[in-house]
């Protein structure tokens, strides 16, 4: 029996050829099809999922049935094929068809659950780095799908080397042409050959199995080189010393570095949309609607609000990521987005930078080849110089080998930052760039970004929900909420004048009480029951006044000048809240207070003060400076 058998090793070669060839067409095919629908957002997309994966769900034998018809002499492609006098059923041809379709979906769906597992913020830096579609493919998606693609490919091989039932109805089971392992093991048991049914058996198994050994054995070792072994010592995170930011690594020291552009920037004088940015846009999601409308020239430009208020749509709409309803979209006297003239320019032609909260560094490259993503339009030699002055620029040489997962989170967001200025954009959008890092680390971060923006000359909008943070990078302020604008001036006056309470709250004022004009300088604060002394004018349609904690006056003694002035009433302590360094105290005027809701304002002192005032009897005495409050009407 085993020598016949050794002697007849066709169903190996004929299974072997037919899954090959079928694991390359089905990889080709899958993996463009997962490309297509991780994209697709239509209303068939539904029902096109179901034709792709209805294969897997399916008889073989009716999925055979089904390839018969098709292909058979009275078949749409066998009659088309009768006319170049060919045909494929019952040879190895359909063979191949058969382990095509019935692996397809293995491989479609492996492929797109791989795809939609990268982050998709890869993708969209990547076009914003001037990557077109087909770079963003070829350098991002399938590096980074590579372990997916490889697990679908083994499994799409296995499930056409084990084929039968299609292959038995459309190609038969001809000795020498079309008898695959499957089928040789079905017709050996049923002549009673136990012996040759288990050889081809093993032999199946063996290739099956061993394919996805080799497989799972690779995957580990990948990830482990891309994601970095567990316990690796980060390298050293920037230390202040007497002023300047240096980093150490391998015992070298950095100095700050110049970067040289060559871009000439022109000074932006909106609104004649020349120059600087111009945005007006409006656009409808399911649950909200962004309407939104500002200039930035030659500035840094905040934008503060609450989660869901829009912000980072704002920025996204503006970089091409997302696509606006309506409106348009100047950049520098050029239409990057124009709803009535149907402008829409793709992300890679608009030479604006996006830096995203989680930086969306490129997991697969060096810090060297992050960096040098969006100039493969320059020369080598220019492209390597541009990298390493952008090094310089955040302090990291000497790290451009590195990978990703091999710095900090401080020096990441470095190389992101470097990254999107290399390109010399026109506009640069930082999207909460400092969220994930600690305290000490935000406060270097930000000095070294104030020192790379001062000889930036383009339009900076940049995102986050830190009012300190706000106020020292930004000259410009613009308070969102509802998807709206609701301010829009420089610092200084959003701050100490905001118009709104929903501003005033944005910008961290705490204390709030309806009010009414008494007279002409004078209020009455109807949730606080006090009446106020106002310095400022009085708006036509006054509704609230406010005070921010740390501007409340509080004083122990009735004697003192200060208990005795305007403004000043007795208060009693409803509660208390500590952090490091101050007390939050909660007071209730006129009255003791009877529980810790029992408030009406909040004050905040530092634990100096706290600690001379908290053992003295009450009342207490708090003062509203007339210079310190604000005037705000509805919305």
């Amino acid at each position: 029996m085993f020598p016949n058998l050794l002697s007849d090793l066709s169903p190996l070669w004929i299974s072997l050829k037919t899954a090959g060839l079928a694991t390359i067409a089905t990889f080709v095919f899958g993996t463009a099809a997962a490309y297509w629908m991780l994209g697709y957002r239509g209303r068939w997309k539904a029902l096109i999922e179901g034709v792709l994966i209805a294969p897997l769900i399916l008889p073989p034998t009716v999925v055979g049935f089904l390839l018969l018809l098709l292909f058979g002499r009275n078949g749409p492609l066998g009659r088309v094929m009768q006319h170049f006098d060919f045909t494929i059923i019952f040879t190895w041809y359909a063979a191949v068809v058969a382990a095509i379709v019935v692996s397809f979906p293995l491989m479609y769906k492996t492929a797109l659950g791989a795809f939609e597992q990268i982050d998709p913020n890869l993708l969209q830096v990547a076009r914003t780095l001037g990557a077109s579609e087909r770079r963003v493919f070829s350098r991002i998606l399938l590096p980074l799908a590579i372990p997916g693609l490889l697990a679908g490919v083994t499994l799409a091989f296995a499930r056409a080397l084990g084929e039968f039932g299609a292959t038995l109805m459309l190609a038969g089971n001809i000795p020498g042409q079309t008898q695959t392992i499957p089928m040789a093991i079905y017709f050996a048991v049923e002549a009673g050959e136990m012996g040759e049914a288990w050889l081809w058996a093993i032999v199946i198994m063996t290739l099956s199995l061993s394919g996805l050994v080799i497989v799972n054995l690779w995957q580990k070792g990948h990830e482990q080189k891309l994601h970095g072994q567990a316990g690796w010592v980060e390298a050293d995170e920037p230390v202040n010393r007497g002023g300047k930011l240096i980093v150490a690594h391998a015992g070298q020291s950095v100095h700050s570095g110049q970067s040289t552009r060559s871009r000439q920037w022109a000074n932006p004088q909106l609104p004649d949309t020349t120059t600087g940015l111009l945005v007006d846009i409006e656009k409808q999601l399911p649950t909200f609607k962004l309407n939104t409308a500002f200039t930035a020239q030659q500035e840094t430009l905040g934008i503060l609000g609450g989660s869901g208020s829009g912000k980072s749509m704002t920025l996204r709409c503006i970089a091409g990521v997302e696509t606006p309803t309506k409106g348009r979209i100047v950049l520098n006297g050029r239409s990057l987005f124009d709803a009535d003239q149907r402008i829409n320019l793709p992300s890679y032609k608009r030479n604006i930078s996006l830096v995203f909260q989680n930086y969306a560094l490129f997991p697969h490259m060096t810090i060297a080849q992050n960096i040098a993503f969006g100039l493969q339009n320059l020369p080598k030699s220019i492209r390597a110089q541009r990298v390493r002055q952008q090094l310089a620029l955040v302090q990291l040489q000497g790290l451009g080998d590195r990978y990703p997962h091999q710095l900090s989170g401080g020096q990441q967001q470095r190389v992101a930052l470097a990254r999107a200025l290399a390109t010399e954009p026109e506009a640069l959008l930082l999207d909460e760039p400092f969220s994930a890092l600690d305290t000490y680390l935000r406060s270097q971060m930000e000095r070294q970004l104030l020192e790379i923006l001062s000889s930036y000359r383009g339009v900076t909008l940049f995102v986050t929900h830190n009012l300190e943070e706000a106020y020292r990078i930004c000259e410009k302020l613009m308070a969102m909420s509802g998807g709206k604008p609701i301010a829009h001036d420089s610092k200084h006056r959003v701050f100490e004048h905001p118009q709104t309470v929903r501003v005033a709250q944005l910008t961290g004022c705490k204390n709030f009480s309806r009010a009414v004009t008494q007279s002409a300088n004078l209020i009455r604060a109807i949730d606080w029951d006090i009446s106020l002394h106002v310095l400022e004018g009085i708006p036509d349609r006054l509704t609230d006044v406010g005070i921010r904690a740390h501007q409340i006056s509080i004083t122990i003694d009735s004697h003192d000048q200060n208990s005795q002035s305007e403004n000043t009433y007795p208060c009693w302590l409803a509660a208390t809240s500590e952090t490091p360094h101050r007390m939050t105290l909660f007071l209730k005027f006129n009255d003791p207070s009877h529980d810790s809701q029992d408030y009406h304002v909040q004050a905040e002192i530092f634990k100096e003060k706290w600690n001379a005032i908290k053992d003295q009897p009450f009342p207490w005495y708090v003062r509203l400076n007339p210079d310190r409050l604000i005037l705000m009407v509805n919305e």
